[in-house]
């Protein structure tokens, strides 16, 4: 059956517009119960926040396990989660968690700040086998030895000099002393060997948990929400067993059934804020490609669709419908620029080739309206941030100005990009608009993926095309996954000499690592989009898009450019009719 009769089952294939008498693509008939039906890919594998990299495994972390934050769905500002408050030293790189005391595992344990300690010590062991490892590498300590031994704490580590609480979880002024050896490592087993580095989280009492960063991060909250820094009771077990109900969780649900179709959630009674969720029970449901789930959404079987790759003709043909949402996705293609080779290090022709590029003419045709312009590196900022916007006559100033007027004697830029069809294309596009701006010729080098990084790691490029997907919106960690080194290569961290950075924001220049013999592996220049703007190491092209379809009788189920839905603020109206 073609995808055009799974969608309309109507004969009228060429018929684009929405009756309208249908507002909706499917039928609208809400259920009698507090159930929510998902589909969001096949059948999760792990439930491991360490394995969990991306949906449906992520979905399901946070739905069953719960960490020191969240992320409102809404507005991705961070909330109170296990943690109920926090406090930062004046420099962002002291964070204390005060956890709350009724926050339980579901088999009535209490969770503790040591929990979380001693699973983020975990992650801290595993070396490369953590994919995800660039979101801990700003941590003091990071990464731990593989083969540290860990026992339960019989001591609570003494709560001396911890700054003081403000309410709201605003900055404090006093910053705790570092963790030496002995108190960071309260749990190493003492006849195990030397102590290793000291480790910067440590619980200083069963409710509070302290963490020490190597370079300011103001947005930590936020990240911490990511569902890797959630905990695990036990380790062992949730790593080697596919999701099961008998795992042993502390979020707003719980698994007791899992089968070919799917997985099944019901609301924990242990939860300490269960009487705040709506839902009694969730359907995970498993779909291996979108036409089976655009059947069993057509059908009722089910109540929203994400995770599903959308053919383009689908796109269009879905998009009419008021149950069809569209958001930009946490997600960047940008160009990297080798600005440490003239003419590249002059920060006026990175920001000619940058205000040159007319992004909604990629957008809307080599990428046929399906991304969006990237006017900024982060999909996050708001409408008033910095902004990248065509501007052809100061492009052709600043050439002007850094003694290239007309394109004269400038080189040939050698652009890398992989090889595919559509990258080619956007390549074309941008050397046309380069050269009828700055009259500046480009040499396009198609390269195998492999041979792509090659290039990075030996400079053989004057631009080179990446992209990079956002995991959290945490401002300083997104910035670091666009700027950071190649791989095999060590990054000083000294703060950039000579580029006036400092003179515009001082306090957000990374400054050189404290009490740790890890250094966080960022380019020296200061990390925040306003800066990362101002220098255009790189210039971001456009942003991609998810896709998903919501009933309008489920409440509460915003998709976000992350991708991550709270299923706590979720509901059904059981009384919704259309207008």
């Amino acid at each position: 059956m073609c995808l055009l009769a799974v969608l309309f089952v109507s004969s009228a294939c060429n018929d684009l517009e929405k009756p309208k008498s249908e507002p909706y693509y499917s039928g609208t008939t809400p259920p009698r119960k507090q159930e929510f039906r998902w589909s969001n890919g096949k059948l999760p594998k792990t439930l491991d926040p360490a394995r969990a990299t991306a949906p449906p495994e992520t979905d399901l972390v946070r739905a069953v396990l719960e960490g020191l934050t969240e992320i409102d769905a809404k507005t991705l500002k961070e909330k109170p989660a296990v943690a109920e408050s926090w406090t930062t030293s004046d420099d962002f790189r002291t964070w204390t968690f005060h956890l709350r005391p009724n926050a339980r595992w579901s088999n009535g344990k209490p969770l503790t700040a040591e929990d979380f300690a001693r699973s983020w010590r975990r992650l801290g062991e595993m070396g490369d086998a953590l994919v995800q490892r660039d979101l801990l590498k700003n941590i003091v300590g990071f990464p731990l030895p593989k083969k540290q031994i860990i026992v339960p704490s019989t001591e609570l580590i003494p709560n001396t000099n911890v700054a003081p609480e403000t309410e709201g979880g605003t900055n404090a002024n006093a910053t705790p002393p570092a963790p030496t050896s002995a108190n960071a490592n309260a749990n190493v087993n003492r006849d195990a060997g030397p102590a290793p580095p000291a480790f910067g989280v440590s619980a200083l009492d069963p409710l509070t948990l302290q963490v020490l960063l190597i370079a300011p991060d103001k947005d930590f909250p936020k990240l911490v929400a990511h569902p890797l820094f959630r905990p695990v009771f036990d380790a062992v077990e949730i790593a080697n067993k596919a999701p099961g109900p008998n795992f042993i969780t502390n979020g707003a649900f719980k698994i007791t059934i899992v089968d070919d179709g799917g997985i099944t959630l019901e609301r924990s009674q242990s939860y300490w804020n269960r009487e705040a969720i709506a839902l009694e029970r969730v359907r995970f449901v498993a779909n291996e490609n979108a036409e089976q789930a655009l059947d069993a959404y057509r059908a009722g079987e089910i109540d929203a669709v994400t995770n599903a790759d959308f053919e383009p003709l689908a796109l269009k043909l879905l998009e009419p419908f008021d149950d069809f949402r569209r958001r930009t996705h946490a997600a960047v293609n940008f160009y990297e620029i080798n600005h440490e080779v003239a003419p590249f290090d002059d920060r006026r022709v990175r920001e000619a080739l940058a205000i040159s590029i007319e992004r909604e003419r990629l957008t809307e045709g080599e990428m046929e309206g399906l991304t969006q312009p990237a006017l900024s590196f982060l999909p996050f900022v708001s409408a008033d941030e910095t902004k990248i916007v065509q501007d052809k006559d100061r492009a052709k100033d600043l050439m002007e100005d850094a003694g290239f007027a007309g394109g004269k004697d400038f080189p040939v830029i050698r652009l890398v990009i992989n090889r595919n069809d559509t990258q080619q294309r956007v390549a074309r596009a941008v050397a046309r608009m380069w050269k009828e701006t700055l009259n500046v010729e480009t040499e396009i080098v198609v390269k195998e993926t492999a041979e792509v990084e090659e290039a990075r790691v030996t400079g053989d490029f004057d631009l080179i095309r990446r992209n990079t997907v956002f995991p959290t919106a945490d401002e300083l960690m997104s910035i670091l996954s666009i700027l950071k080194p190649p791989q095999n290569t060590t990054v000083n961290t000294e703060p950039a000499k000579g580029t006036g950075v400092e003179a515009r924001d001082p306090k957000n220049v990374i400054d050189k690592p404290q009490q740790s013999s890890t250094p966080v592996e960022a380019p020296d220049v200061t990390m925040s989009e306003e800066n990362a703007v101002y220098e255009l190491w790189a210039i971001p092209l456009y942003f991609p898009t998810s896709y998903s379809l919501v009933k309008p009788y489920v409440s509460g189920f915003e998709m976000n450019s992350l991708d991550a839905p709270s299923l706590a603020d979720v509901s059904i109206n059981s009384d919704w009719q259309p207008k």
